[in-house]
């Protein structure tokens, strides 16, 4: 049997000018990609349903002859009932090493990792966690939840 993970992250959102006292915000670090227990940045890409064209743009524009020492790991809205091939599809802007996140899977550098259907995804102590949705479609937000994650850990 499984063991079941329960993952709470805070919802609040503030911009350092609403942030409360407790509260430090700080843009210039903010968008500084995480390096956590890795040694290496993780960088976290949110897209709508329609982020196709914005993802192969992306993988387009790096670099062809040099790895850039990152993982990245992209979030995107997907039909919950629809197996995805993304992965195959962000294959052909890179040549980077892309999968389909598994449970537990540890990241590294000049990878790619694709959330896959009907799952949230955090990034805990080094490595993907996948999860089942706690709230009901039309009510999640997959790349909010995965992005506090990462700015967490």
């Amino acid at each position: 049997m499984k063991k079941k993970r329960t993952v709470s992250m805070k919802q609040e959102i503030f911009t350092p000018e609403e942030a409360p006292p407790e509260v430090s915000v700080s843009a210039p670090e903010a968008d500084m990609p995480s390096q956590g227990q890795t040694g290496f940045p993780i960088v976290g890409i949110g897209a709508s349903a329609g982020g196709l064209a914005a993802f192969e743009a992306f993988f387009s524009a790096m670099p062809a002859d040099t790895d850039p020492g990152m993982a990245f790991v992209l979030v995107q809205h997907l039909a919950p009932d629809h197996k995805s091939i993304l992965t195959d599809l962000i294959r052909r802007y890179t040549r980077m090493q892309v999968s389909e996140s598994r449970d537990g899977m540890v990241g590294q550098p000049n990878c790619a990792y694709i959330i896959p259907p009907n799952r949230d995804m955090a990034f805990l102590n080094g490595a993907l966690q996948l999860l089942e949705p706690s709230s009901p479609r039309g009510q999640r937000l997959p790349i909010d939840f995965f992005f506090r994650s990462l700015a967490q850990d």
